[in-house]
């Protein structure tokens, strides 16, 4: 909205960097601070300002706040599931501290908004897995899962207790071509449109029939800015939204992909990801973003697929 000075923190992340782009589109380069623990190259260095800052540095994202008079923060900077599990000390300190941080700092400051991710990694084994629904059991069993799951929690009490407008969505596998993977059980749904492109082939480490809800990056972005412009009134759960899209296995993206390049050839290697996956829902009811705000996904399987494989170039690995 006119007048507001964005600060997203984990700028350089895979959804954190096309959000940005997004952003400054929409609010204005100069409107959006760009912030990571390492800089980033090209347009997302050169469209806006930046700050080189980890979020567990509290002192120093409050200097970034005062001196941009930042309006809104986005805290998208967090270690993901596979990567969560070989480093859980490390994967805990930056999932945790770094939203606690970014609550207490926007309490203290009285920033407007401020957004923060969670995941369908917050559900758990015990979770209903066909169409999943917003209020179920959760009972992660991942360091990521149970950071998310107590993340959402801290948003609604400093809802709850500060009145601190914090808004927060499900995020289930998301797709891009514009940004790699970052250590995610559902990374391979990016990486396989990669290697389709490079190679012909792929070796996936789920299962075949490995059932998960996925997403592609523009509906991920549409919804997160969505959810954040809408009218606070609108805005009923202040843990974190369900949100959905479609669900589709290994073997589905690999038809969807032959649809294109009838020599792709798709092998498995499963690993220590499948245990992972097989702790998370298969299909999200989301209807109470819908219902809501609005929320409506635009992309399923096959229109991803070819637009995904229009944009990846052929000699990418």
């Amino acid at each position: 909205m006119a007048g507001d000075t964005i600060l997203m923190i984990g700028a350089c992340g895979q959804i954190g960097a096309e959000l940005t782009m997004q952003l400054r589109q929409q609010y204005g380069g100069a409107n959006v601070i760009a912030a990571d623990i390492k800089k980033p190259e090209g347009e997302l260095l050169e469209s806006g300002p930046f700050a080189e800052i980890n979020v567990l540095d509290q002192a120093g994202i409050a200097d970034i706040l005062d001196k941009y008079r930042v309006t809104q923060i986005y805290n998208m900077a967090a270690m993901l599931s596979a990567t969560g599990e070989k480093y859980p000390m490390k994967a805990w300190e930056l999932n945790m501290n770094g939203l606690i941080h970014t609550l207490e700092l926007a309490r203290d400051r009285q920033v407007k908004k401020v957004y923060w991710p969670s995941s369908i990694a917050a559900f758990g084994p015990t979770t209903p897995k066909a169409n999943t629904p917003q209020i179920t059991v959760m009972e992660p069993n991942t360091i990521y899962g149970i950071s998310k799951q107590a993340g959402e929690r801290w948003c609604e009490w400093y809802f709850l207790k500060y009145g601190l407008d914090v808004r927060s969505l499900r995020y289930p596998g998301i797709i891009s071509y514009k940004t790699m993977p970052g250590g995610g059980t559902t990374d391979y749904a990016v990486d396989i449109y990669f290697k389709a492109r490079s190679q012909k082939a792929y070796t996936c480490f789920l299962a075949h029939d490995m059932l998960l809800p996925m997403m592609y990056m523009p509906d991920a972005i549409r919804a997160t800015i969505e959810l954040m412009e809408a009218d606070a009134e609108r805005i009923k759960i202040r843990s974190s939204y369900n949100l959905a899209a479609m669900s589709f296995t290994p073997a589905m993206v690999g038809e969807s992909i032959k649809q294109h390049i009838p020599d792709f050839q798709l092998t498995y290697d499963i690993d220590f990801r499948q245990k992972i996956a097989e702790t998370w829902p298969g299909s999200i009811d989301d209807s109470e973003a819908r219902a809501d705000w609005g929320w409506q996904h635009a992309f399923d399987l096959d229109k991803m697929t070819a637009d995904m494989l229009q944009h990846v170039p052929a000699g990418s690995q």
